[in-house]
């Protein structure tokens, strides 16, 4: 292995599943890479539910299948190894992207071997902060309206429109030429509004089914977690309308009980594409999107970070800083 690349890294880990008191840092191996996969040092890297939820012992902690392990799956950084000398992200190349956690090791480290197919050159507008919070949140939001089949006129309902998907996801029904309505707090009003939100609903308020009739598509993000509000979305929608669900797990009757009103649900779990992470990134440099980072921590904070998200109320994305934005080593070829 060249000299520019270490042996060892920090890593954010736990040694078993529990609470966020398991995080920890820890010296481990920097990754094999092989076959198309890219090594990045990555410099950011933000937290998603289901980073806390595989920690604690749900969401994929059963695919988990070694400790210690290391968590997250969205990043920013710099590649610094690749598969072959032509390859069309060089050396040096900043990219972001998602990491197929917890199949190989995630990005709450300083190196991550990523898939070639999963990673998209960073919007140079943005810092490597505000890019690790955008490729699963974005993705997710994209590939739900895209399923939805969102289109003009549309009446789109989007459930905790202030969060990581949430604000991505109100955005592209907007872009759409949707008319988006979006539950959240009152606080988060205006703040969705500037993303293109036509009404916002109070959920501490108001009862979404007391104001919303008529809706077309229900990008729902919570379900029947908090609230049976998966079920109560059923009473919104026109008949034929259109419901996609993200936390596949927390409803388990949602197509039995949609078909019973005439209405077609389906869950959706995101995949790792790095095509489409780029029309994302035209967007986002364009202007057309932009991603909202709640907070940032550092490295050793991470127990902090996942807390955070694990509380709920976050507005956008929480995000890990793992390294400045300096120079990383360098190699080239197929090395590591």
């Amino acid at each position: 292995m060249p000299d520019t690349i270490p042996e060892t890294m920090r890593a954010l880990v736990i040694d078993r599943l529990g609470g966020a008191d398991e995080l920890h840092l820890a010296d481990v191996a920097v990754p094999l890479r092989i076959a198309d996969e890219l090594l990045v040092r990555v410099i950011a890297a933000s937290v998603n539910p289901i980073d806390v939820k595989t920690r604690s012992g749900r969401g994929s902690s059963a695919a988990i299948a070694s400790f210690p392990f290391i968590g997250g799956s969205d990043f920013s950084g710099v590649v610094v190894a690749v598969p072959y000398a032509q390859h069309p992200f060089p050396v040096g190349t900043p990219v972001f992207g998602m990491g197929r956690v917890p199949r190989v090791g995630g990005s709450f480290a300083e190196y991550l071997s990523v898939a070639s197919t999963a990673v998209a050159v960073k919007p140079e507008n943005l810092s490597h902060v505000e890019a690790a919070a955008v490729p699963v949140a974005a993705q997710t939001a994209w590939g739900m309206v895209r399923l939805a089949e969102v289109g003009p006129d549309d009446r789109v309902l989007v459930h905790a429109g202030a969060g990581g998907v949430g604000h991505f996801a109100v955005q592209f029904a907007a872009l759409a030429g949707a008319h988006v309505i979006a539950t959240a707090s009152g606080a988060n009003a205006d703040f969705l509004r500037e993303l293109g939100a036509s009404e916002t609903i109070d959920y501490a308020t108001q009862r979404f089914e007391e104001v919303a009739s008529d809706i077309d598509v229900v990008i729902d993000l919570i379900g029947n977690v908090h609230d049976d509000t998966g079920t109560r979305s059923l009473e919104v929608l026109r008949d034929g309308g259109r419901l996609v669900n993200a936390p596949t797990g927390s409803w388990p009757t949602m197509q039995a009980d949609a078909a019973a009103r005439g209405i077609s649900a389906t869950g959706y779990n995101v995949p790792a594409d790095g095509r489409v992470l780029a029309e994302i990134a035209a967007l986002l440099r364009s202007g057309a999107v932009r991603v909202h980072v709640d907070r940032e921590f550092a490295l050793a904070e991470g127990a902090d970070a996942q807390r955070a998200v694990e509380g709920g109320h976050v507005r956008g994305k929480v995000v890990i800083r793992v390294a400045e934005e300096s120079a990383a080593p360098t190699t080239t070829g197929d090395a590591r």
